[in-house]
């Protein structure tokens, strides 16, 4: 990996941590909870991996939700490109050479 790519891959993975250390924040001011320094960090830590779970199960879901509608969507398009097939075949011709003299 060059390192501009590998610069790139640490600001990514830096701006994803301030992300969720803002979200953690958030969450953390919406329950109302005053924690000392030590619950904190283990509120932010399963709050972390809570949400993961939670990432994870919406991944699964809207995979099974793409595999589930891609066979639909294929036969549209084959159904589409069949149709276009047949009308554009006999009216294309090879494309000539900007050269050619006919």
């Amino acid at each position: 990996m060059s390192p501009e790519e590998r610069n790139v891959m640490r600001q990514r993975e830096s701006l994803r941590r301030e992300t969720i250390k803002r979200e953690t924040d958030a969450a953390l001011r919406e329950s109302g909870l005053h924690l000392n320094p030590q619950e904190r960090a283990q509120f932010e830590s399963r709050y972390f991996q809570e949400r993961r779970k939670v990432e994870q199960t919406l991944r699964q879901q809207i995979e099974a939700e793409r595999q589930k509608e891609l066979p639909e969507l294929i036969q549209q398009l084959k159904k589409e490109f069949q149709i276009d097939q047949p009308a554009k075949s006999p009216a294309t011709k090879p494309a000539q050479s900007p050269n050619s003299k006919n």
